[in-house]
């Protein structure tokens, strides 16, 4: 219960964590065909809220009171369940208590060291999470980030060419028979569909240059007319009309990023904050430039791209880049807002890895990661619903809390 704790939540409130968990398992329950199973997933959320060190079975079996981790390697492995209907009341829960239409949808990807190449979709690549390339498999995740909480929506194991193109590796690992390779970004507009398709409310997306690079996803999210602010790499093409070398004829064309951004004179430059970080506001010189768009009809111009730039205070030379897709009339400040939404997803990772054992798993198939990944997620949502709650309590706020946490 760290993350509780560090967020000043009264012994009171600690105590009733296991109501908590009581109304999240009459949620789930009918997922669930034994009673068996029942009482195992709610021994199996408890041990990933507790302070076990290392939440894997044989830790939660003996947390259960269990004499072999069999009960528990079976609940991921074995019985039968459907994860993604889990996943669903996972969304139905966030929506309901940290649901706000200013809420913005985070992609990114984090990595899971593991040994051996028997782990679905593992093999040698980059992982952010040890800052090298190692012996990894890689999960693409969408953070529903509010201004009650944030919280891990939705999830994907990425499976490299060399497993989607390998039929027994595959058979071995239980990856569906339609499952075909995706990219990350392609992974990304899966998550991001299922959250837009079930109506959850959200203002904007926002990821880093893995995502924003791609200009199908960035298509597609326009073509829904979802706002966006991605990050991409300095030499990005982006569509611009930049001053003509003689100073009179405009050059249409697809310049990068870097090169449209020293079009902006030292006047265009605010300096603003994208949120408060751990040392205060998180203050850098921002600016924004216009990116060519034909517009034909009325409704075509209710949005506009920009080019946003953001450059350190202290490093002139370091300069990060976005592009945008907003209703007209979007304020600076509103883009910077969403661009510092990003460090959300981190900090989501940071406290699912380390209070609810994200990470801690041993499975090697499909099923069984799908199934850890949810049932982790949905002990960090009750994690945040309960100190969302414990918050409005400390500020005065009336209204019915989550049933079972009082």
């Amino acid at each position: 219960m760290g993350i509780v704790r560090e967020q000043e939540v009264t012994g009171a409130e600690v105590a009733e964590w296991a109501g908590g968990l009581d109304a999240i398992q009459q949620r789930i329950g009918p997922r669930f065909a034994r009673s068996e199973q029942r009482q195992r997933v709610q021994a199996y959320l408890e041990g990933l809220l507790s302070p076990v060190e290392r939440k894997n079975g044989w830790q939660l079996a003996e947390r259960a009171g269990e004499a072999t981790p069999y009960g528990m390697q079976r609940l991921l492995a074995g019985a039968k369940w459907d994860a993604d209907a889990v996943r669903d009341d996972l969304r139905g829960y966030v929506v309901e208590y940290l649901g706000d239409p200013a809420a913005v949808l985070v992609i990114d990807e984090t990595g899971f060291v593991k040994q051996g190449p028997k782990s679905v979709g593992v093999k040698r690549q980059y992982s952010g999470t040890a800052g090298r390339i190692a012996n990894c498999q890689i999960g693409v995740f969408l953070t529903y980030a509010s201004p009650r909480g944030h919280v891990l929506l939705d999830r994907a194991v990425y499976l490299p060419h060399e497993w989607a193109d390998d039929q027994e590796r595959r058979h071995e690992a239980g990856v569906p028979n339609d499952v075909a390779f995706a990219t990350k970004p392609e992974l990304a507009r899966q998550l991001l569909a299922r959250a837009l398709d079930a109506a959850v409310p959200a203002a904007w997306v926002t990821g880093d240059s893995v995502y924003g690079g791609d200009r199908r996803l960035r298509g597609w999210l326009e073509q829904r007319e979802q706002p966006f602010v991605l990050a991409v790499a300095k030499d990005e093409p982006l569509w611009a009309v930049l001053a003509g070398a003689d100073g009179q004829h405009d050059q249409w064309g697809q310049p990068r990023a870097d090169v449209i951004a020293a079009q902006a004179s030292a006047a265009e430059w605010q300096r603003l904050s994208a949120g408060n970080g751990a040392k205060g506001p998180r203050l850098h010189d921002w600016t924004r430039l216009r990116l060519a768009r034909l517009q034909l009809t009325d409704e075509e111009r209710r949005w506009e791209h920009w080019l946003l730039v953001r450059r350190s205070v202290s490093d002139p030379t370091d300069l990060a880049y976005y592009v945008v897709f907003a209703p007209t009339g979007t304020s600076v400040q509103a883009l910077v807002t969403v661009a510092g939404q990003r460090w959300r997803i981190e900090q989501s990772f940071e406290l699912a890895k380390g209070e609810v054992g994200l990470d801690h798993y041993e499975v090697r198939r499909w099923d069984g990661w799908y199934r850890h990944m949810t049932l982790a997620m949905f002990a960090l949502a009750y994690l945040t619903v309960l100190r969302a709650h414990a918050a409005s309590a400390r500020d005065g706020e009336k209204g019915g809390p989550p049933t079972g946490l009082t």
